[in-house]
């Protein structure tokens, strides 16, 4: 069995190689065409290339290129309507010649739209309709029986994942761009959400440097933080956390013993409130902290505390 899926690896590399050598300028005309037009990027398709299609499509969407899937029978029966003459059509089907896709040609051309074929035949019906035609016809389907779509739906997929990363890179693409599409993602989270929206702003645990051991103890419970802050009006003079007081109680058990200035950080790490949460969190895994001030370290001053627990 692992003879066998070595050899189906093989056989689509190699396709992948075939496919990638006879890449020529009409792909970058492509490209060129989908970056000036007005319009929207619709992905056709059917059977194992419309389930390929759907995939290019989301890409598409999701890497600055406005796009949808649009399925050949349910366009036949109405859906046309959702595409306008500045669109832009991909056909995709290796033969060239499936039906439901050569149906919506005769439209298409009315409607005066640009159609980009993917086909492995360059002398397809297909082909023959598309403005702009990128090959991928392949040496061999990775199906014993030379019958499963294989090979050329891989080819077809990294068709479009080319296309996709070219347009990417031609929009200058970056990654606060990616999280605009994706904000219920974790990247959307880290890249556009600020510590000003998560931060603690409420009962900050403040405590002044002659609070006894006690009183330490209780407000830190109260804080709920894992931490006090040494200060008076939003001013800081330092930190004191669990870690600090467990390191003090090891050192000297005798709590009558232990005061506020000698356990407390006196440089606490400060973030500002407009950072993104992504650098804050950084900043927190690099000094192996879980909770930073929000404010000014210039000026000491604390409106907030934002934390984690994944450090």
């Amino acid at each position: 069995m692992k003879e066998i899926a070595k050899k189906v690896f093989d056989i689509e590399i190699e396709s992948l190689r075939y496919v990638a050598d006879a890449i020529d300028d009409e792909f970058t005309n492509v490209v060129d065409a989908i970056l000036n037009t007005s319009g929207k990027l619709i992905v056709i398709g059917i059977g194992k290339s419309g389930i390929i299609g759907k995939k290019i499509a989301a890409t598409f969407a999701s890497t600055g290129t406005p796009s949808f899937f649009l399925h050949p029978g349910e366009a036949f029966h109405g859906d046309l309507g959702m595409v306008s003459p500045n669109d832009i059509v991909i056909m995709i089907s290796y033969s060239g010649e499936t039906d439901e896709v050569l149906k919506i040609i005769p439209f298409l051309t009315w409607n005066k739209n640009t159609i980009i074929g993917i086909t492995g035949n360059p002398n397809s019906t297909v082909a023959k309709n598309s403005k702009y035609h990128l090959n991928i016809c392949i040496k061999q389907e990775a199906c014993p029986l030379s019958l499963a779509p294989t090979s050329s739906t891989t080819a077809a997929l990294v068709m479009g994942d080319a296309l996709a990363v070219a347009l990417m890179e031609s929009r200058q693409f970056q990654h606060e761009d990616f999280a605009r599409f994706h904000p219920g993602g974790s990247l959307g989270r880290k890249l556009l959400v600020k510590v000003k929206d998560l931060m603690r702003t409420d009962n900050l645990p403040f405590i002044n440097e002659n609070s006894s051991f006690t009183e330490l103890l209780l407000r830190m419970s109260e804080g709920r933080l894992g931490m006090v802050i040494v200060g008076d009006g939003g001013h800081v003079n330092g930190i004191i956390t669990d870690g600090d007081l467990r390191r003090a109680l090891m050192h000297n058990p005798d709590t009558t013993q232990l005061t506020v200035s000698d356990m407390m950080t006196k440089t606490p790490v400060f973030v500002d409130e407009t950072e993104f949460i992504h650098q804050a969190e950084q900043l927190m895994i690099d000094k192996k902290i879980t909770a930073v001030l929000v404010g000014s370290a210039t000026e000491r001053n604390v409106i907030g505390v934002y934390q984690i627990y994944n450090v």
